[in-house]
């Protein structure tokens, strides 16, 4: 052997070395941030916030979350729901970004609007999406405007001659942004009545008389209300997707009534909140540890417990998950609206206020 080779080889051997050393120094370091987050979970709760009152799909899906997702995460935490109801959804964004602990000790489930809604710098958005540590989405979601059998509009068309009253959640919230883009947009007549707390509330209201129309999810309709449908006494007037789902091929989705590639640009904005859906997120500044852990347990329970799955063909939900970190950078992307869009889409929720 010549002294280059020796040379070589001395290099190889520190450098192997030195990996190895820096694998044995990496294994306790795992080890021990597991341990840590499992001292910190083992016999506590974990609050979810839901931003919605009880009833709707935000509510059936946090509460059957709430069911499962502790067995999944080191230390198995007890998972309590507990609905923050108000201002369309931005009291619990709010509480969630500036009160709540910033320990991972609590979880929420938002408006699928919140990130949007803070694009369009709404009045109320006190928080700022993308700092939320986003754990994983249940589904992607299909919202729908549900008119009751005494409306006078069966169309689109009806609604730019008829004044349709429909059942609002509150500002940021779906319930109150689509009706009033489509009126400013290609000036319909839904005459927006606020103050209900949730989604099942605006249903109520409507079969009692008190509106012509509420805002749902499909979900909601197929399965707690597919009476209504089948017996006639309700009708979907839009599906506000991106474009038509093969489950009510009959009904328009909102992108269909642009006229131009402004108005479609636009309400395919608004609409985009549905791929963000039914998902959860923890406060700003949880210690990264504990925000992984949160995001396998929550991955680890929509892929492998056999008793959600079993739940969720029972009670025939939708069920579209995505993974915490691929949910984190679809709301970096919605925050991230061109400016002319923010700005057109700001003039027509400002229509009528």
């Amino acid at each position: 052997m010549n002294i280059h080779q020796g040379r070589t080889l001395s290099r190889r051997s520190i450098a192997l070395a030195a990996a190895l050393t820096v694998a044995a120094l990496a294994l306790p370091t795992q080890a021990s941030a597991q341990q840590s987050v499992e001292q910190f979970y083992k016999g506590k709760n974990i609050t979810l916030y839901i931003a919605f009152a009880p009833g709707g799909s935000y509510d059936s899906l946090a509460r059957l979350t709430a069911r499962y997702m502790g067995k999944h995460i080191p230390g198995n935490p007890t998972i309590v729901p507990q609905n923050m109801p108000g201002a369309g959804g931005f009291k619990a964004a709010n509480y969630m970004y500036s009160v709540a602990p910033k320990d991972g000790s609590t979880m929420s489930i938002l408006s699928q609007t919140a990130a949007l809604e803070e694009a369009l710098k709404s009045e109320g958005v006190q928080y700022k999406s993308n700092e939320f540590a986003w754990i994983g989405r249940f589904t992607s979601n299909i919202e729908v405007q549900v008119l009751w059998h005494t409306a006078k509009a069966k169309t689109i068309q009806d609604v730019l001659t008829n004044e349709i009253s429909v059942a609002s959640t509150g500002p940021g919230s779906p319930s109150d942004g689509y009706p009033r883009i489509l009126n400013g947009l290609l000036g319909t007549k839904f005459k927006i009545i606020a103050g209900y707390p949730g989604s099942t509330d605006g249903l109520l209201a409507m079969e009692r008389g008190e509106v012509d129309g509420a805002l749902t999810s499909w979900n909601t309709m197929k399965t707690s209300r597919a009476a209504w449908l089948s017996e006639k006494k309700a009708h979907l007037l839009v599906q506000y997707v991106l474009q038509r789902s093969p489950d009510i091929p009959d009904v328009p989705a909102v992108v269909e009534f642009g006229r131009n590639d402004e108005e479609k640009k636009v309400l395919a904005t608004y609409a985009s909140g549905g791929d963000i859906g039914r998902a959860f997120n923890t406060t700003p500044g949880v210690p990264a540890e504990r925000v992984a852990a949160l995001r396998k347990g929550f991955d680890d329970m929509v892929k492998n417990d056999k008793e959600l799955l079993a739940d969720i063909e029972r009670m025939k939900l939708d069920f579209f998950p995505l993974e915490g970190e691929k949910l984190q950078k679809l709301v970096a992307d919605t925050v991230s609206v061109p400016p002319n869009v923010v700005k057109r889409m700001q003039e027509l929720l400002a229509v009528g206020k």
